[in-house]
């Protein structure tokens, strides 16, 4: 069975990794339950356009850039938990089925993102003819114990980068 318990009392059915919308006072509270195993797959994930360009300038396709990574990761069972996107990169964090490996991940993420933002904002295909609008490299790193950290450090880019 899948559902997920909380230490130690079972959470409605359902399952929130944010015990509020308060990100300082964020916890991991639960744990995704699999037929051999218990526990979460949490990943930090930074991903830049190709060449640097500073192609979300503009709030618009911000917001096209979020939907897209969001709707690339829920058509494969990826719980999005944070996302900021900057001017030329995004920074995620999420969890993932602890069946598929980094390189699926980021393969998914990457790939069906940028061929869903090229369809919601077709003009983006005239600085990327070729259809890449990610870079060809990544950062991804499991963050399960250090969670905290990791999502303070997601959550302060916006600072970190406007000085």
């Amino acid at each position: 069975m899948n559902g997920l318990v909380s230490s130690p009392l079972k959470v409605n059915n359902s399952w929130n990794f944010l015990s509020n919308k308060n990100f300082s006072e964020t916890k991991m509270e639960t744990y995704k339950h699999y037929s051999t195993s218990v526990g979460n797959n949490l990943k930090t994930i930074q991903i830049t356009t190709k060449y640097s360009y500073q192609m979300m300038r503009q709030e618009k396709i911000k917001v096209f850039c979020r939907v897209s990574l969001e709707e690339a990761c829920k058509k494969h069972k990826i719980e999005v938990i944070i996302v900021k996107v900057l001017n030329e990169h995004v920074h995620l964090i999420v969890d993932c089925p602890r069946t598929m490996s980094d390189a699926m991940l980021m393969q998914i993420i990457k790939g069906l993102s940028s061929y869903l933002l090229f369809r919601i904002c077709p003009q983006l295909r005239k600085r990327y003819t070729r259809g890449n609008f990610w870079n060809k490299g990544y950062f991804c790193q499991g963050c399960g114990t250090d969670f905290q950290r990791a999502l303070s450090y997601v959550q302060n880019q916006e600072l970190h980068h406007s000085s």
